[in-house]
C-alpha cells in the first residue's frame, strides 16, 4: 500500500501520546477512588463494572483517530482490474483476381464491405491486425485496440499480382507469436477467393496455426465463370478455390463462409470467448478508511453513552 500525502501520517505520532494520556489519567481515578472512605459501602451497593468495558470505548476511539489519519494520507493500492486479451487478424487478398465484378461491385470490395462490418460487430476492446497480400504480403499490422488502423488498412486495398496465401497467413501468425507472455484467445479472419497461385502451400500453414490453436475464419468470394482483364487486354478466368478455403478452416479448426452470409462473422468472436487478463492499476482507498473511521467512532460513543453516560 502506498500513500499520495505520506506526510500526514506523521500525525499518527499522537496516537501512543493519546494511549499514555488515557493510562495516566485511569491511573489517578484509580488512586482517587481508593482514597475516598465510602468506596467499601458503595461497592456492596452498586454491581461491579468489567475493565473491559470500561477500556473499549476509548480503545475504539483511538482505532477510529488513526483510520481517519490514514484516510487523510489518502492511501492508494496496486489492483488487478480486467482486460480484454483476445486478438483477431484479417488477412485480405488484393491479387488481381479479387478485380473480378462477379461478387457486386466486385470481390474486393466485397472484401473490404465483410471486413467493415466485422469490426462493427466486436468489441471495442477486441485487438484488431491486419494483412493484405497479393504475390507477398504487403501490409501487416500486429493486433491492436485501435480499430481505426484496421479500418484504415481497408480503405487503402488495391488489386494486383499474385495470391501468396501461404505466405500471408504465416505473416499473421508471426504477428501472434509476437505477444507477450501466455497467448491470449486468438484467431485469423481470411478474405479471399481462395486460389493460391504462389508460395507456400496454404493448408499447411493452416494446420500450423491449428496446432498454436489458432482457428482460421475463411470467406470464400467469387464464383467459377470470373475473369478479369489481363496485362494485355486479354481475359483470364479466376475460378475461385472454395473448397481450399474450406479445407484451410477445417485444419485449423476454425469455420468456412460465403461471402452471402458473411455476417455471421459475429461468431469468430464469440468462438474465441471474451478471455480477460489483467494488469495493475493504483487505487485509492481512501473511502473505505473513512468509512472504518466513522463507523468506529459511532461504536464508541454509543457504547461509552450506554455504558457510563458520556463520551469517551
Amino acid at each position: 500500500m502506498s500513500f499520495a500525502s505520506p506526510g500526514l501520517l506523521a500525525v499518527l505520532a499522537a496516537v501512543p501520546l493519546a494511549c499514555l494520556a488515557y493510562f495516566l489519567v485511569s491511573r489517578r481515578a484509580n488512586r482517587n477512588a481508593v482514597r475516598f472512605p465510602g468506596v467499601p459501602t458503595l461497592a456492596a451497593i452498586v454491581p461491579a463494572v468489567p475493565a473491559w468495558r470500561r477500556h473499549l470505548p476509548p480503545a475504539l476511539f483511538l482505532l477510529a483517530l488513526v483510520a481517519l489519519i490514514i484516510a487523510l494520507a489518502r492511501p492508494q493500492t496496486t489492483v488487478a482490474v480486467p482486460e480484454e486479451r483476445a486478438s483477431v487478424v484479417l488477412v485480405t487478398d488484393v491479387s488481381r483476381s479479387m478485380l473480378a465484378d462477379d461478387v457486386e461491385p466486385s470481390r474486393l470490395d466485397a472484401a473490404r464491405d465483410a471486413g467493415e462490418r466485422f469490426l462493427d460487430q466486436v468489441p471495442d476492446e477486441l485487438r484488431i491486425g491486419s494483412v493484405t497480400f497479393a504475390d507477398r504480403p504487403q501490409i501487416v499490422e500486429s493486433p491492436s485496440s485501435d480499430h481505426d488502423q484496421a479500418r484504415a488498412v481497408l480503405d487503402a486495398l488495391v488489386a494486383d499480382g499474385g495470391t501468396a496465401t501461404g505466405e500471408a497467413l504465416e505473416a499473421a501468425l508471426d504477428t501472434l507469436d509476437e505477444e507477450k507472455g501466455r497467448r491470449p484467445p486468438a484467431a485469423i479472419v481470411l478474405l479471399s477467393d481462395g486460389a493460391s497461385t504462389l508460395g507456400q502451400d496454404p493448408i499447411e500453414v493452416a494446420r500450423e496455426a491449428g496446432t498454436k490453436r489458432v482457428p482460421v475464419y475463411t470467406i470464400a468470394l467469387g464464383t467459377s465463370s470470373a475473369v478479369v482483364q489481363g496485362p494485355g487486354g486479354e481475359l483470364i478466368p479466376v475460378p475461385p478455390d472454395p473448397a481450399a478455403m474450406k479445407r484451410i478452416a477445417e485444419v485449423s479448426g476454425g469455420k468456412s463462409f460465403r461471402a452471402q452470409d458473411d455476417d455471421q462473422l459475429d461468431s469468430v468472436y464469440e468462438s474465441l470467448g471474451s478471455q480477460l487478463g489483467t494488469k495493475e492499476e493504483e487505487r485509492e482507498i481512501t473511502a473505505g478508511f473513512a468509512a472504518g473511521g466513522a463507523v468506529l467512532l459511532l461504536l464508541a460513543a454509543a457504547l461509552s453513552l450506554r455504558w457510563t453516560g458520556r463520551l469517551p
